[in-house]
């Protein structure tokens, strides 16, 4: 990324791409970048800088929007004031010395994840009233034809919008207080003719917990810029001090797998911190929320467990209703103490068995909640978000965490748990949206999340907020793993799982096999087909294991076993989504670092227009290496399929070449089925 400045004006990227020759001449390729004028425009283009102003007559979206503390309007005008730059990273200051203002862009690189992170931070002499601050201001290629960004709802998370670039501003504002299931904040641009694995490719993240904004404006010149910060007026206090979130952008020469591996490899080896270290083995858990809700009943729970751990797993995680009076989800949230009629001798005897059966123990909590019928909210209804007659989400209010009395209260009551038993997993939840978008709320979350990972550094979190509702690179940086969705409908997850992996690596993402027929689709899937959905992520079960019969028990036992012998690379592996030629099969491969071993999964999510199946092409292999491949569960091939592909038959040892190029040839199979192939390097 190269940036340039006229005089002592704020830069702008002049090039950013393929890295540049060592001895590039960089003055020349400032001035080669400006455009050129016609009639009817300025005698000279106003810069697309990192933020751009509306002093300088720029025609589109300004980058800074604030006021006076008497409520003026502030038109801001920076000068270069100084830089400071070492082997990785960049800090550029300009100041407005007639309004008092500082603005930092801040820049660092990483050559092993091929990510860049931006920040731009805003300083004041004086009480300000911000409105809007967007992150370095970058351009977007003129070379594409479209943008890819993310929208979402429950149970649907993860869906990819496809929207033409033309002259005026794709706007997207999420004011829901949260990540949202509807505004993941990824942006994707490829030039023309990129696929999954060819092509360039641009990628941009905004790390950011709360409300935020995307915008990307093509000017009347063609001249394109992408901005990403907080939702307007998320900054209800006048202040001294404003700062982005991080944006997190990269470009890839391979496809989208290009910016999908950089943001899988920086989430998993930079952003994440993990407590026991990133070679320990991630546990197969065991949920307990499909099985029995809220009917705890402590016999039946220490039979699930003992017949969840003869499946394979390794965690067992108590869910909603251990609290209270938290017979239904109306109820006892922020009650954080454990229910004597369910519990008469507390959590310690389902621990310990859980604990004796070779697993250890999770919890659930949802702490920034509140319910107007629990003790607290009668003590204390002053602590809720939001006015009294507000419109209840899941009959629920979401608690001030702005307050520090709030944070205090609940840092206590879960301590109290933490601190009592052995207990090594919090699966945090976060039901509802907010009332209103306000940036103290999101900071005070991370506050309460940071003080706990300080006391309990060996407990590990999950971020769920029904599901997908709250993932992002600013709470992985407290969390270890994310609920990608609260559909376990195998159909509906292998859709998500494949497009979250655009941003998301294996180890953070969860994904669990649900019951025969699934509670929130109605819809019923083989037990193989759900298992191996579940294999390509963080493996779990999320159903009543008494429901499962012999022939259920031997798969999930041998899926689970497979997954347990192969987590150690495959955890630190790269996903990168293959291009299919049948649309209705999803198919992934996911690489050991070092490229010596992999894996494909070919999920079949409907009927193929074509009666037999087309070659899959796999990538990034070395093309002159030999691969031993194998369909691993070539014994699943129905009667249907009647003929003799050699990979229903036996391993084939071929060149990196042939399988990139002409591609392996799958048997035929139903819809709603899984083929698994593992790869060697020779």
């Amino acid at each position: 990324m190269l940036l340039a400045a006229t005089g002592d004006r704020l830069p702008q990227v002049v090039y950013w791409g393929p890295p540049l020759p060592a001895d590039a001449p960089v003055d020349t390729l400032a001035r080669a970048h400006a455009i050129d004028v016609t009639g009817g425009m300025l005698d000279e283009n106003p810069d697309v800088s990192l933020s751009p102003e509306a002093v300088r007559t720029f025609p589109g979206q300004p980058g800074l929007i604030l006021r006076d503390h008497d409520g003026t309007p502030m038109l801001p005008k920076f000068c270069f004031k100084d830089a400071v730059q070492d082997e990785d990273s960049l800090d550029l200051v300009y100041d407005d010395k007639i309004n008092g203002l500082t603005i930092t862009f801040r820049f660092t690189t990483d050559n092993r994840t091929r990510i860049i992170t931006a920040k731009t931070i805003l300083e004041t002499d004086r009480q300000v009233h911000l409105h809007w601050l967007a992150a370095p201001v970058l351009p977007a290629p003129q070379q594409s034809d479209e943008m890819i960004d993310v929208s979402g709802r429950w149970c649907g998370e993860f869906q990819l919008n496809r929207t033409s670039w033309s002259p005026g501003m794709r706007f997207r504002e999420n004011r829901t207080g949260r990540t949202g299931h509807e505004h993941f904040p990824g942006l994707l641009i490829p030039c023309l003719g990129a696929t999954n694995t060819q092509g360039e490719v641009y990628g941009f993240h905004y790390g950011w917990s709360g409300g935020h904004k995307m915008i990307a404006e093509e000017l009347p010149d063609g001249r394109r810029q992408i901005q990403w910060g907080h939702a307007s007026r998320m900054e209800t206090q006048a202040g001294t001090r404003f700062e982005s979130a991080t944006l997190y952008v990269t470009y890839s020469p391979y496809g989208l797998n290009g910016c999908a591996v950089a943001f899988q490899r920086h989430v998993r080896d930079r952003i994440v911190t993990w407590p026991k270290g990133q070679a320990h083995p991630r546990p197969v858990h065991y949920n307990c929320w499909e099985a029995v809700y809220f009917d705890h009943k402590l016999d039946v729970l220490k039979d699930i467990a003992s017949r969840a751990a003869t499946l394979g797993a390794e965690r067992f995680v108590l869910d909603d209703g251990w609290f209270g009076q938290r017979d239904d989800d109306t109820r006892s949230l922020s009650d954080w103490e454990v229910d004597p009629r369910k519990y008469p001798d507390g959590l310690g005897p389902l621990i310990q068995h859980c604990h004796a059966e070779g697993m250890t123990f999770g919890i659930w909590f949802e702490p920034e909640m509140i319910n107007p019928d629990s003790d607290i909210h009668r003590a204390h209804p002053d602590w809720a978000l939001g006015g009294e007659d507000q419109t209840l989400g899941r009959a629920q209010k979401a608690l001030n965490m702005a307050l520090p009395e709030v944070r205090d209260f609940i840092y206590d009551r879960m301590a109290a748990i933490l601190s009592k038993h052995d207990i090594d997993y919090i699966k945090w939840d976060h039901n509802r949206v907010l009332p209103m978008p306000d940036a103290d709320q999101t900071r005070g979350s991370y506050a309460l999340i940071d003080r706990l990972r300080a006391d309990f550094p060996m407990v590990e979190i999950e971020s769920c907020a029904s599901g997908g509702g709250r993932i992002d690179f600013g709470i992985l940086q407290r969390t270890q793993r994310v609920w990608l969705s609260d559909s376990n409908d195998a159909l509906e997850r292998l859709r998500i799982q494949h497009d979250a992996a655009l941003f998301l690596p294996v180890a953070v993402t969860g994904s669990h096999v649900g019951p025969r027929r699934c509670h929130t689709s109605g819809r019923m899937l083989d037990i193989s087909f759900r298992a191996w959905v579940a294999a390509q992520r963080h493996m779990g079960f999320e159903m009543d294991p008494r429901e499962l019969d012999d022939h259920e028990v031997a798969v999930l036992s041998e899926v689970t076993a497979w997954w347990k012998a192969n987590r150690e690379w495959m955890l630190s592996a790269d996903i990168h989504l293959l291009d299919s030629p049948d649309p209705s099969v999803l198919a992934e491969q996911q690489q050991h670092r070092e490229g010596e071993q992999f894996v494909v999964f070919a999920g079949k999510a409907g009927t193929s227009a074509q009666i037999a199946p087309r070659p899959l092409r796999l990538t990034s292999l070395e093309p002159d290496a030999r691969y031993r491949v194998e369909l691993i569960n070539r014994h699943n091939a129905p009667a249907l399929s009647r003929g003799y592909p050699l990979l229903k038959e036996q391993a084939i040892e071929v060149s990196g070449t042939w399988l990139m190029h002409h591609g392996v040839t799958l048997p035929w199979n139903y819809p709603d089925t899984m083929w698994v192939l593992e790869g060697r390097r020779l």
